[in-house]
């Protein structure tokens, strides 16, 4: 065993849940494009090709990504368009355990750890602009796993990783582990002090994903969202 990396530990895990905000959730074969366009036919067209010469998840499928390729991605399941995108459309600055040429999937094994992850960082982003209030909804996936992740909870090594204000460390050992041909990593939620997250470095790993229902999130001029359900 490798003592310079964190140890593995076979995560059997049902129902872990992903809020996605929901104009990236749109039905199937649906587009947000449509939205733009109304009823001209030829302004659609026009719009289609321009999101297919600039969508990383298409160019994935075709090859031209240099993080993730078409052997890696899955197709013919349920929700796979959902899938692919967490892997092909990385943040410009990465995510804790991912740089910015290749994402990952990121769950917590709690709906509350996914609500303060997303409050934390959709509050960050409202701070930066200076307007606390907003209204938007998130939609939830379920996921199960069963897969040996390196496991960075009992890892004292290794916490510089679960820095709440800086991700240097921790997309360091992401690329390594993605080299050694980890599967992912199991670690505790920096912004859920009882939560855990994981992040899967392998689109195949991602089983049985579903969706459960929408949550809109509010701020009111308060770091503390009204968090509810929304009704069908």
């Amino acid at each position: 065993m490798d003592e310079t990396l964190p140890p593995v530990t076979l995560v059997r895990q049902y129902d872990t849940q992903r809020l996605i905000p929901s104009q990236y959730s749109l039905p199937q074969g649906a587009s947000v494009l449509t939205l733009l366009s109304g009823e001209d036919d030829a302004m659609l067209a026009d719009l289609f090709d321009l999101d297919n010469a600039t969508n990383d998840r298409l160019a994935a499928e075709n090859e031209l990504l240099p993080g993730i390729g078409l052997s890696e991605l899955v197709f013919g399941v349920p929700h796979f368009r959902i899938v692919n995108a967490a892997y092909c459309h990385p943040h410009p600055l990465g995510s804790r355990f991912n740089g910015p040429d290749r994402g990952a999937w990121y769950a917590g094994f709690a709906l509350s750890t996914a609500v303060a992850e997303v409050t934390f960082h959709k509050t960050l982003h409202l701070l930066e602009i200076g307007v606390l209030r907003d209204s938007v909804t998130y939609d939830a996936y379920l996921a199960d796993f069963s897969a040996a992740f390196h496991d960075l909870r009992q890892s004292p090594a290794f916490a510089d990783c679960l820095a709440p204000d800086s991700y240097l460390a921790s997309q360091a050992l992401a690329a390594r582990l993605l080299a050694e041909g980890s599967l992912g990593v199991v670690y505790p939620s920096t912004r859920d002090p009882d939560g855990t997250c994981l992040a899967c470095f392998r689109p195949a790993l991602v089983g049985n994903v579903r969706k459960d229902g929408t949550w809109r999130f509010t701020w009111h001029g308060s770091e503390t969202p009204i968090v509810t359900r929304e009704t069908a």
